[in-house]
């Protein structure tokens, strides 16, 4: 692979002394579930051997288990379990004997799922499941000896090296810092004491594996908690793994638990990368960054300005496979970018599914849905150019049939284009671009500005029709629907209707919020600017003082309207918003005073206001406008007139099923229908 003049710090070779990296992008481990999956190993290789063929340099699994004690899962602590990860290792090496790959090591400790899970003290996490039991002399000896056992088994199955996560709120980390590590002896109390556990690990591994073998420690350089580690303590770790033998030092930013979002698609690109530049100057040995780092240009600007020797890529490479290649080629247009909406991985992870990915259904699932190319294409009509009638159109396509797509707007992207002017959603224009540029590539005729009706289609032939015309917002049956105060949530995105001082939102669903955040927020947006972010979120990348957070209430701009998020449910509000960020959007909108209501029953809207019964008591909302975010009902009339006509035509997307409107289900639909046509 040639380096191109563009991306010259990407595409300079590394060399590590006993062996060389062909560049600076690494996939970063991500535990996705094929490590537990029927199969998993199988899956597994062929996840990795694409990303290998996707021109990455070095890629890191998903987190291997030690021993029993690090969770239930799949584990590496005997040869036979060893023999299983030569499926991955040589399949990987077989795609491109030039890429490394390392398994990455992780034990959980009290986050481990297991009443055996263990820590340095019995010290519940806020987000554990069990108290952890408190390690003797003995059982410290027994996870050291089970760190090395593992790393030379990974040496064994054919793995290039190891990374050893200290951070995260996982063992190592409890150990470093006084709020989970109250122990008295060689293991507690100073830092010195402190650090010694994983200075341990890191020799032990060292002296297994020999010294010609890749070993990765990956430490918090910031994590976000308060009475967390102090730099000088970040400094001082860093130096004594970097003595006991680590050949690179990879940074990570927060634990689990911190109240502080990192890698959602609100914090800004590369937000977190200074912090490594700061330790790269105390270090000797190579340093990773990583963190919302989702194209090629954003890592170049990272490894020039001297952050970081390598930049890891995790959600990416579930995003797009070949995104090094396209790099590599000039393609970075074709590039299917992470928008970091986390919804298909993260939220997956942490909720025990497997991972795959918005914007790439195949991803995890490469060996299950297979884009092959059709042997008697077909003519394909696709009505609706949103999420799921892109997706649909882009992989018949890709597979070699004839594609013309009706959209009856004047641009592509459905539900994807409301998103996308909500503050902190800024990414999902990438999406956008990149279906564009897919319509191009794969010679899909676009109709713009064109309303398909049953007739029309009828006439021209196709073989198949696929409606993706979408949805309708739902229009609650209450008195006074009509009433001027009343905006349907698509009409306050764009813009089209005014809306007043004092808000009533009736539905907390995700696109509630998504309004609720559009109204109410002013100034920069967050997610485009480093320092809005950090003040927003008491982050201090100036002082770094312990754990990086200043422990004092953030400032989040506001637009200074009352605002009321309301619903039915007597549920907690946004309980149905994702895992992994549905805590951030909660706490940006209470920071700006934003009240929210849970089970209200909707009487009727006059002059006065929204009616309502609020544990079964009356309550007046008296507001200026009341936005309706109220659900959505599929529009299948074109459907319907079709099949009347004997059509061949099938449902995608919100047209399919429109209750919890869904981008991730509509493209996964879409995708899969796709790759059977």
């Amino acid at each position: 692979m040639s380096s191109p003049t563009r991306y010259p710090h990407i595409f300079s070779p590394l060399d590590l002394g006993f062996t060389r990296l062909k560049n600076r992008i690494l996939m970063g481990s991500m535990h996705t579930g094929l490590e537990e999956a029927p199969n998993g190993f199988v899956r597994q290789a062929e996840f990795f051997a694409e990303r290998a063929r996707g021109g990455v340099g070095m890629i890191i699994t998903g987190g291997i288990p030690p021993n029993s004690e690090a969770g239930r899962g799949s584990k590496l602590s005997t040869p036979e379990e060893a023999e299983q990860h030569r499926i991955v290792t040589e399949t990987v090496h077989a795609a491109d004997p030039d890429v490394k790959i390392c398994m990455q090591i992780l034990h959980p400790g009290p986050l481990a799922g297991t009443p055996d899970c263990v820590a340095p003290s019995a010290i519940k996490s806020r987000i554990g499941r069990y108290v952890p039991n408190e390690l003797d002399e003995a059982g410290i000896e027994k996870q050291l000896s089970d760190f090395a056992n593992c790393a030379a088994l990974a040496r064994f199955a054919g793995y290039d090296g190891v990374e050893i996560i200290g951070s995260a709120g996982y063992l190592l980390s409890t150990f470093l810092v006084e709020k989970t590590n109250r122990r008295t002896d060689q293991w507690g109390g100073s830092f010195e004491n402190r650090m010694r556990f994983p200075v341990e690990v890191v020799r032990r591994v060292r002296e297994a594996v020999g010294p010609d073998f890749i070993v990765i420690f990956r430490i918090a350089a910031m994590d976000m908690l308060e009475g967390g580690m102090a730099w000088d303590e970040i400094v001082t770790l860093g130096k004594a793994v970097e003595a006991a033998g680590v050949t690179i030092v990879s940074t990570h930013f927060c634990w689990h638990e911190a109240q502080v979002p990192t890698i959602a698609t609100m914090v800004p690109r590369a937000a977190f990368t200074q912090v490594t530049g700061r330790l790269r100057k105390e270090l000797g040995v190579p340093l990773i960054t990583s963190n919302r780092i989702n194209m090629p240009d954003v890592a170049e600007a990272v490894l020039a300005r001297g952050d970081a020797d390598l930049v890891s890529m995790a959600r990416p490479m579930l995003a797009d496979p070949d995104l090094v290649r396209k790099a590599a080629e000039g393609r970075e247009d074709e590039i299917n970018t992470c928008i970091a909406c986390n919804q298909a991985c993260l939220d997956h992870t942490f909720t025990g599914r497997m991972t795959s990915c918005l914007v790439n259904p195949r991803a995890c699932y490469e060996t299950e849905l297979v884009y092959a190319p059709v042997e008697k294409p077909k003519r394909i009509a696709v009505v609706g150019a949103g999420p799921a009638g892109l997706a649909y159109a882009v992989v018949a396509a890709e597979r070699g049939h004839k594609v013309t797509l009706y959209e009856a707007g004047s641009e592509i992207g459905g539900q994807f284009n409301l998103a996308r002017r909500i503050p902190g959603k800024e990414e999902f224009v990438e999406t956008l671009r990149y279906y564009r540029r897919m319509i191009d590539v794969r010679g899909i005729e676009l109709r713009l500005n064109t309303r398909a009706d049953a007739d029309a289609l009828k006439a021209q032939g196709y073989d198949e029709v696929v409606v993706a015309t979408g949805i309708a917002p739902r229009k609650p049956e209450i008195e006074g629907i009509d009433h001027p105060k009343v905006v349907g949530y698509i009409d306050a995105i764009l813009g089209r209707k005014p809306i007043g001082n004092r808000v009533a939102i009736m539905g907390a669903g995700g696109i509630g919020f998504d309004v609720a955040e559009l109204i109410t927020h002013a100034g920069t947006s967050a997610a485009l600017d480093v320092d809005v972010f950090a003040r927003e979120w008491g982050i201090d990348f100036v002082n770094h003082p312990r754990g990086g957070v200043t422990g004092v209430t953030p400032h989040v701009e506001s637009s200074g309207r009352e605002v009321t998020l309301l619903q039915r449910k007597t549920d907690a509000v946004g309980k149905t918003l994702g895992r992994t960020t549905g805590w951030t959007h909660r706490m940006t909108l209470l920071k700006r005073g934003v009240q929210m209501i849970n089970g209200v029953e909707y009487l009727k809207i006059d002059d006065e206001g929204l009616h309502t019964l609020v544990g079964g008591q009356p309550r007046l909302f008296e507001v200026d406008t009341i936005i309706v975010c109220a659900g959505q009902l599929p529009l299948r009339d074109l459907y319907d007139e079709l099949e009347n006509d004997g059509v061949k035509a099938s449902l995608v997307g919100g047209a399919f099923e429109a209750v919890e409107l869904d981008a991730k289900r509509a493209i996964d639909h879409a995708s899969k229908l796709a790759a059977l046509a």
